[in-house]
């Protein structure tokens, strides 16, 4: 995990973004109300996921997307253990993520940790970093 420093927190081995949201179960939920808030405000980027019958981003990808968001937050490391290296960006070139792609993604992210409570330092330090990688998977 990069040590990006924001405010007075620098996580640590054993004060991780995952320790401080909850573990497992309270990643899993963020990334269930990401896909929620995708689902309910952003269509267009919905779309660019496998969907449900119902239209809605398909379990596979929110299953998957938490087990990576479990392991990026310095939890267990279980999606590397069966996925390998995410490789973000290569996993990330079959879709031209412009701008405004950014910009939805990162509504959906704030809108699910809203949803869930997330404030204080964390929160500081997670707005900070998924605004980084998200500003570094555009590719137009």
């Amino acid at each position: 995990m990069t040590q990006l420093r924001v405010g007075s927190w620098i996580p640590t081995e054993g004060d991780t973004p995952y320790t401080r949201l909850g573990g497992s179960e309270a990643v899993r939920a963020l990334a269930e109300a990401f896909y929620d808030a995708m689902d309910a405000t952003e269509p267009a980027l919905a779309k660019l996921h496998p969907l449900d019958e119902q239209g809605r981003v398909s379990r596979g990808s929110r299953d998957r997307f938490g087990m990576f968001l479990i392991g990026w937050l310095g939890g267990p490391q279980d999606y590397m253990a069966t996925h390998g290296h995410p490789r973000l960006r290569m996993r990330h070139a079959r879709v031209p993520v412009n701008e405004p792609m950014r910009d939805a993604w990162l509504r959906c992210m704030a809108a699910a940790m809203n949803a869930r409570g997330v404030e204080g330092e964390v929160r500081s330090y997670l707005d900070a970093r998924f605004a980084e990688v998200a500003d570094f998977l555009r590719n137009v």
